[in-house]
């Protein structure tokens, strides 16, 4: 193979991205019959080395998004439509064997609720070597070794305490990196991350974020962080997908999104920001806004645009049919009508 080819494979290599969601469609079926769609034509792709935040409210579909990527849909839930292509491998068509051996081992889940995901009754440690043995087949020594090492890298000044400890023994922060560890544990590719600092301290949610960039520099890692909160995202996401109702609003570089957002609903969402109420009494007593409303019914069909019902900047266009996804430029798309469509 001469040098011309060997750079065009390279070339090719680092194009393709590591994660590729075409089309999206997930829908879950009622006790009553009913089907009712949880995300609706969601695209976007993941870069090696690169942070993804997910941004929407309740009910947006961040947590349908995160099991649907890991094969972990509740039973009533189905993907009927799109593809899932992690490191160019459809996760839709894997058979149980290969998703065993994907989940932990190329793409792993950082669980919201750490006191919920750790088991009471066992030592940490002993929980994370759980995945590692899932995955390889090692001897006891090895496993401990390996583990240890897990360990030290999350927890360099208490390793062997920590091993040794129950969930209940450890802070809520702690916990929380013992979650990491497991995700971690095997090498993957990419972590995803369902609103890992929702029930964490505003110093252990900076110092899990922290984390999280090291992380993703030393191991080079990919990350998707699901949250709610776009502060969270400011500084560490390189790229940022806007969800409402199942449906991409807004999707390009997080500053372009969080600095000049041109969905009328991302928009809407940095407003609710709360202002640093330690700097006058004014502001402490100043009351937060809100977006007025509820999102619409997923049970209940849409005509047009989803977010017609609260939008300032509503025309008639909006309520008879959905918006297309609208590129602004090379990497900023949004779903509105302001745009063209």
């Amino acid at each position: 193979m001469d040098g011309n080819a060997r750079r065009s494979l390279h070339l090719i290599h680092v194009m393709t991205p590591l994660l590729d969601i075409q089309n999206l469609h997930v829908v879950y079926h009622s006790r009553t019959g009913e089907t009712i769609p949880a995300l609706t034509d969601v695209s976007f792709d993941l870069r090696a080395n690169e942070i993804l935040g997910v941004l929407g409210e309740s009910a947006s579909g961040k947590t349908t998004l995160a099991s649907a990527l890991l094969g972990l849909l509740p039973p009533n839930g189905e993907i009927t439509k799109g593809a899932v292509l992690l490191e160019g491998q459809d996760v839709r068509r894997a058979s149980p064997q290969e998703l065993e051996r994907i989940r932990g081992g190329r793409i792993s889940l950082i669980f919201q609720e750490p006191s919920v995901a750790l088991h009471p009754a066992m030592r940490v440690g002993d929980q994370v070597a759980e995945v590692l043995r899932a995955h390889e087949s090692l001897d006891s020594v090895t496993l401990r070794n390996r583990t240890r090492k897990v360990l030290a890298g999350l927890f360099p000044s208490e390793t062997e305490r920590i091993a040794h400890s129950y969930p209940h023994q450890l802070s809520g922060g702690q916990r929380q990196r013992i979650l990491i560890a497991q995700a971690i544990a095997c090498g993957p590719a990419l972590v995803v991350a369902d609103e890992p600092t929702a029930s964490l301290d505003p110093t252990t949610r900076a110092e899990t974020l922290s984390l999280f960039n090291s992380l993703r520099h030393n191991l080079g890692l990919a990350m998707i962080l699901i949250t709610h909160n776009p502060a969270l995202l400011a500084g560490l996401a390189d790229r940022v997908l806007v969800l409402y109702a199942g449906r991409v609003a807004e999707w390009g570089p997080a500053n372009s999104v969080l600095s000049f957002p041109q969905h009328p609903y991302t928009r809407a969402l940095l407003r609710c920001l709360p202002q640093d109420l330690t700097e006058s009494k004014v502001l402490r007593k100043t009351k937060l806004p809100a977006i007025p409303g509820d999102s619409p019914r997923l049970s209940v069909a849409v005509k047009g645009c989803a977010f017609e019902h609260l939008c300032p900047d509503r025309m008639d266009c909006c309520g008879k049919r959905e918006p297309p996804l609208i590129p602004l430029n090379d990497a900023h798309a949004v779903s509105c009508f302001k745009f063209g469509g």
